[in-house]
């Protein structure tokens, strides 16, 4: 197959491209190029898009014997991703502008142009395992076996035509035999460390991000009862289950620490109270992906709102009709904002199953 490696210029890429050739594969790697001012994206393991990566990448590709090219997705980036991300939280949400960039960029974008050049496939460096039918496998998304690289939770909101075209080659392997498999093919970036953060903040400080591009919306701190304890800029400055920079001068009468447990962003009003109230025992979601035939009406399965977040059985009612579904869950969690993705799964001998996805839209007791 002629395959398109994914290269963000870190060490499981390198290794899933490496894979790919060893298997027989017409490869040809791509760097993604996501700022309209490389300068402007943080040089360090800190960001997973700089010119130092793109850089790496080169080098992985010119060892391996493939071709090698940038491709600019800057506009899209800006559009599907750093725009998205202010939006959300302009409206009270709490988005994962990772996540989002694997669907809409590294996997939607990649896979159009891909597909109208020829390509059959994509390749990346996730932790996830996919074996399609056309290889003696069922054609699911499944966690990969590394419990503490499972990437399968931002995959899970790819769509089912996406999937057919990807494939995951270090799913199957843990994060250090990775490392040492990239050692023994001579990668510098074997020993690099992964990448984390917010990749287009490069100082990491979100909240003077937000304020610059959302600006100055007074509101309210209120407590659960309606009082109000202090004023605010910006709503988009407090996330669900926010603790420490409340700056509340009144004690709560309990005593205890208080959480924003609430933010309407319409009213500028942000709502602070008990760890207790931040417990959810019902989930509403909407902008449904369906990656499983069994993702249809109502099903017993396991819900994860973060990634490698808590996993949580419960009982779905999916209406793909009205593009909703809402969980019952048999463990409440805690601090569960809109916003977030919830990924079902089906729990299943060979891996958990990745049935399909949500946006949280809503939540209750």
């Amino acid at each position: 197959m002629r395959v398109l490696a994914a290269m963000s210029g870190g060490v499981d890429s390198a290794v899933a491209a490496a894979r790919a050739v060893q298997a027989g594969h017409e490869v040809v790697g791509v760097h993604l190029a996501l700022s309209r001012d490389p300068q402007s994206v943080r040089e360090s393991s800190r960001g997973c898009c700089s010119l130092e990566d793109s850089a790496d990448a080169r080098r992985v590709c010119d060892k391996l014997g493939i071709p090698f090219y940038v491709w600019d997705f800057s506009e899209r980036f800006q559009e599907d991703v750093i725009d998205d991300f202010i939006d959300s939280y302009a409206a009270g949400e709490t988005p994962n502008p990772c996540l989002r960039c694997n669907e809409k960029i590294k996997f939607a974008a990649l896979l159009e142009r891909g597909i109208a050049l020829g390509f059959d496939a994509v390749v990346t460096g996730h932790y996830a395992r996919l074996t399609q039918p056309a290889d003696g496998g069922d054609g699911y998304l499944r966690r990969g076996v590394d419990p503490n690289k499972d990437q399968s939770y931002v995959l899970g909101v790819l769509g089912a035509k996406e999937i057919a075209h990807c494939m995951f080659p270090v799913g199957d392997t843990h994060k250090p035999q990775i490392r040492e498999e990239a050692a023994s093919m001579g990668f510098a970036v074997a020993s690099k460390p992964d990448s984390y953060d917010i990749c287009f903040i490069p100082d990491g400080n979100t909240q003077a991000f937000l304020g610059k591009h959302i600006g100055v919306r007074p509101g309210a701190i209120r407590d659960v009862e309606g009082n109000t304890l202090k004023e605010h800029d910006g709503a988009w400055n407090f996330t669900i289950g926010q603790r420490k920079g409340l700056d509340i001068k009144q004690p709560a009468k309990d005593g205890k620490p208080r959480y924003v447990t609430d933010i309407d962003a319409a009213s500028g009003t942000v709502t602070v109270g008990s760890r207790e109230d931040l417990i959810v025992e019902r989930i509403v979601a909407d902008r449904l992906k369906v990656l499983h035939p069994d993702m249809r009406g109502t099903i017993e399965a396991q819900v994860q709102v973060r990634a490698h977040g808590q996993v949580v059985d419960c009982l779905a009612n999916v209406d793909l009709k009205n593009d909703r579904m809402e969980l019952q869950l048999h463990t409440p969690l805690q601090g569960v904002a809109r916003g977030q993705a919830a990924v079902l799964y089906l729990p299943d001998e060979d891996g958990d199953i990745v049935l399909g996805s949500g946006t949280i839209v809503g939540t209750s007791r």
